[in-house]
Order: C-alpha cells, then sequence, then structure tokens
C-alpha cells in the first residue's frame, strides 16, 4: 500500500511558506502578529506527522502547547525569561520533529515522494532549529551576534538567513557570532548540516529500488 504522501508536504510547504514571508512580514507589528501565525503552520503540521507514532503524540502536543502559552504570554510581557523560554520550547519540539521524521527516513526500506518530501522538510527543520536557537541566545546575551544593522527592523529575518546560510556552510560573514556560544552553535549547525547531508543521500541511495519496467 502506498504512503499517502499529504502529511509531509504540507509539512514542507508550510516551512518553506515562513522562510519566504519571514523578511516581508517582519516589518511592523500588525505584520508580526500575522507572522506569528504563519511560523505556527509548521508547528501544526508537524504535531499531525508526529502523531502518526502514538508514543510521539504526547511528547509534541505538550512541547506545542507550551510553546503557544508562552507566545501568547510574550505579546502581552516584556520579560526576556517568557521570551527565551518560549524559543527554547520551540528550538525542543523542531529536535523532537527532526529525531522522529529521521528514524522514519533511516527505517525506509523503499524511496517514495514521501520520504523525499520528509528529507527536505528535515534539512529545513534543522534551520528552524538553530534559528530558535540563535533568538535564545540573543535574547540572554544581546551581544552575542553581530548585525550589519544597529536597529531591531528585521532582527528576526536576520537570524534566520544567518541560520539557513551557517547551515549550508556558504557564511557571508555579513552576520558573525562574537561570543563563545554563540560561536560554538554555529559550528554545530554548519557540521550538522554537512553530515546531514552526507549520511541522507547515503539512506535514500541504499534504499532506492528502481520500478520495475515490465
Amino acid at each position: 500500500m502506498r504512503t499517502k504522501p499529504q502529511p509531509d508536504v504540507l509539512l514542507l510547504i508550510s516551512l518553506v511558506l515562513v522562510i519566504l514571508l519571514h523578511p516581508v512580514l517582519d516589518r511592523s507589528d500588525f505584520r508580526r502578529s500575522f507572522l506569528g501565525a504563519v511560523m505556527f503552520l509548521p508547528v501544526v503540521f508537524a504535531t499531525v506527522r508526529l502523531a502518526e507514532a502514538k508514543r510521539w503524540l504526547w511528547p509534541s502536543v505538550l512541547l506545542m502547547v507550551g510553546v503557544v502559552v508562552f507566545t501568547l504570554i510574550s505579546t502581552f510581557s516584556q520579560s526576556r525569561i517568557i521570551a527565551g523560554t518560549r524559543w527554547a520550547l520551540l528550538a525542543a519540539f523542531f529536535t523532537l520533529t527532526v529525531v522522529r521524521l529521521f528514524s522514519y527516513l533511516k527505517n525506509a526500506r523503499t524511496v517514495n515522494e514521501s520520504h523525499l518530501a520528509t528529507a527536505v522538510s528535515i534539512y529545513l527543520l534543522l534551520g528552524m532549529l538553530w534559528f530558535a536557537l540563535y533568538n535564545a541566545t540573543e535574547i540572554f546575551s544581546p551581544d552575542a551576534i553581530l548585525h550589519k544593522s544597529v536597529t531591531a527592523i528585521d532582527r528576526q529575518s536576520e537570524l534566520l538567513y544567518f541560520s539557513l546560510v551557517t547551515l549550508t556552510t556558504i557564511g557571508y560573514g555579513d552576520i558573525v557570532p562574537v561570543q563563545g556560544e554563540a560561536r560554538m552553535l554555529a559550528a554545530l549547525e554548519g557540521v550538522t548540516g554537512v553530515l546531514y547531508v552526507a549520511i541522507t543521500v547515503a539512506l535514500l541511495v541504499s534504499a532506492y529500488r528502481p520500478k520495475d519496467r515490465s
């Protein structure tokens, strides 16, 4: 029986949507409120995807609820602890999702559209994971990452951009981690990005079975 690709494709589409819309919506308070709703889409679709395995359901739901609660509280509070906890919970949620989806990918006996969508989703989720970690780091240590701009405008968009270029090991150098913790996070992201591509290609190639042409 063929695996339904819909949950994997929806998760992938939501991640691409967040990445593309982030610099557009990270401009004003009104747009950021809409951005918060858009960013919640990958969390919802990831929870639906994790719910396919019962033992992953409750951890994902609890983390999702925690993210929602602290996001709502942070809109009315200026506490750095609350804002940092929100990003930490989001990072934990993305970590759980990556572990579960990679386990699904690793145990694949054949490769279909669902596995390909999952492989790309995991890669983007790694970028989102470190994006959340960078936000938490900057909240508790504002000078940890040196930005090209001294204003708070587009701050989150710059961190998302920094996470993605670090994951792909491009590293333009326009945003630079200057403190030890931030530097180690960036180094680990670069290493993870390289290893993930190498390991995933090996897994997909080993599981690939050519279709019967008869």
